[in-house]
Parts: C-alpha cells; sequence; structure tokens
C-alpha cells in the first residue's frame, strides 16, 4: 500500500461516521503523523510505500478510530495557539473556543514583566502554556484536582521548555485556596456541563473524554462559577481581572450571578456567534 492509497482508504471508512470533508481532515493528519510528509509533501510522495511497522500502526489506529476514539487522543497529539500538546483520556481535548478565551486574556496581561497569572482547571496546560508562551515574563501558575491531568500539563511543559507551576487543588474546598498568592489575572474553562445533557452528547465525547472535566457533581451548572468567584475576590489583586469560558445556554445566568455579586461583566461571543466568554473586575 503506497501512501496515497492509504489516505484514500482511511478516509472512505471514515465516512461511514464523519462527514466527507472531517473524514479528509482526519486522513490527512493520521498519514502526515504516520509518514511525518505534510499534505503538500505527500503529493510529491503518493506513491511511496509504506514500510510494514506503518502499515501496522495505520491498521491500529483505523481500527480505533471505527471506534469513535478522538484522532487526537488515537494519535496522543493536539495543538492550541500553535502549540503541539500531548493529550490521553485523562485530558479535555482543547477546543478552538478556548484560543479564543486566550486571545482575550493576553490582552487583559499585557506585557508587564512578573504579572502573576493562575488557570483553574488547567487539563493538559493548553491555557496556561499558551499564555507563558506568548508572555514570558508572566509568573504563571495552574490548578487541577486530577494527579492524571497534572502529569499531563507536566510533561507538556517539559516537552515545550515552558515555566509553569502546576499545583493539585480542588477548586470547590475553599481551605484548599488558602497557601495560593495572589494574582493579577486568573483564567478558567471549568467544568459546565449537567448530567441531563449527557443523552444529547456526541458519543466520541461521552465515551471517551474525562467526565471529571466535563460535568459539574451537583446539577448546578454554576457550581464551578461561584467557587471561583468566592477564589477571585480573595486572590485577585485590587483592579485584577478574571476571564472564564461558559456553557453557551447559561451564559446570561452565568453573567448575572457575577454582577449581583458586585462583578462589572463584559460578555463575548466566540465565532460560532455563541455567548462563550466572560470578563470580570470586581467594581
Amino acid at each position: 500500500m503506497n501512501i496515497q492509497d492509504a489516505y484514500q482508504s482511511l478516509k472512505t471508512q471514515l465516512t461511514a461516521s464523519y462527514d466527507p470533508a472531517e473524514a479528509g481532515n482526519i486522513a490527512d493528519w493520521v498519514v502526515e503523523a504516520l509518514t511525518g510528509h505534510r499534505l503538500s509533501e505527500r503529493v510529491r510522495h503518493a506513491g511511496q510505500l509504506l514500510s510494514e511497522a506503518q502499515a501496522a500502526q495505520l491498521a491500529t489506529y483505523t481500527a480505533q478510530l471505527l471506534q469513535h476514539r478522538p484522532v487526537q487522543y488515537v494519535l496522543g497529539e493536539s495543538y492550541f495557539y500553535g502549540l503541539k500538546l500531548w493529550v490521553d483520556e485523562s485530558v479535555l481535548i482543547p477546543r478552538p473556543e478556548t484560543e479564543e478565551l486566550v486571545d482575550w486574556a493576553l490582552k487583559g496581561i499585557g506585557q508587564q514583566p512578573g504579572t502573576a497569572v493562575l488557570d483553574i482547571g488547567t487539563g493538559s496546560g493548553c491555557i496556561p502554556l499558551a499564555i507563558k508562551k506568548n508572555r514570558p515574563g508572566a509568573v504563571v501558575h495552574a490548578l487541577d484536582i486530577s494527579d492524571q491531568a497534572l502529569a499531563v500539563a507536566r510533561r507538556n511543559a517539559r516537552d515545550l521548555e515552558l515555566e509553569v507551576g502546576f499545583q493539585k487543588c480542588d477548586v470547590l474546598d475553599p481551605a484548599q485556596w488558602e497557601d495560593l498568592p495572589r494574582f493579577d489575572v486568573i483564567v478558567s474553562n471549568p467544568p459546565y456541563i449537567t448530567l441531563p445533557e449527557k443523552d444529547s452528547m456526541m458519543a466520541h465525547v461521552l465515551d471517551y473524554e474525562p467526565h471529571l472535566a466535563l460535568f459539574v457533581s451537583n446539577n448546578d451548572p454554576q457550581q464551578f462559577y461561584k467557587a471561583i468567584e468566592l477564589l477571585a475576590r480573595k486572590k485577585l489583586v485590587p483592579g485584577g481581572q478574571l476571564f472564564l469560558e461558559l456553557h453557551r445556554d447559561f451564559a446570561a445566568e452565568t453573567t448575572r450571578y457575577y454582577q449581583d455579586s458586585g462583578w462589572h461583566t463584559v460578555l463575548r461571543k466566540d465565532m460560532q456567534d455563541n455567548d462563550r466568554m466572560l470578563g470580570c473586575t470586581l467594581v
């Protein structure tokens, strides 16, 4: 089997589970990971035969993809804000919407050296690592409750040679906040999905991505936003800023909660025109 045959075979098989464009994108990604050839190079090498090892690896990848395992977990890689990250099932796959949150937070952080930044619920470390890459003078710290997620985040920091402090912490337990320093900026994409929403979720998300990072534990979509509000009130410096990713269906409710708690708020839409991000400063 040559490279072009491998691409076409995988794309054809994936169209049973994905629309043709997405199937093509996944097949492109897999063949690039397998051969090291980008799309532009693959045209020149279309007739190159796969080695036995590559053919065997392709068969393994294909079997997993046909079981709806996300391609990022199959390949162990995801891209976020120009960074290549290691991911596995202990962390969420970084989303483009979260890149928009990082964009906004970077503007708030500015270029002042020594700006202290906290990410809550870091997962793969995508948010703090993107911030540190683009604001090398910032002092960046990140929290997560999961030891497995923290291991992934630390691996990504080592691979990217970026200095971020990662710490195990349950944001729902105020006693665990006490030793945290003060921060100029806090960023978070917390769990916000309620249990009744499971029935409408895609299988590749529900079956593979970590429920700890997806779902609130008490069916209150504001569970983590309430905890983060209290933490931010205690740990942000005067004039500090808070940037949150939101559940689009509860964005207005979250905004009202922060307004009623004394924050000045700015609600922003994502590229799909969904209410997705909230910027807050204490009045």
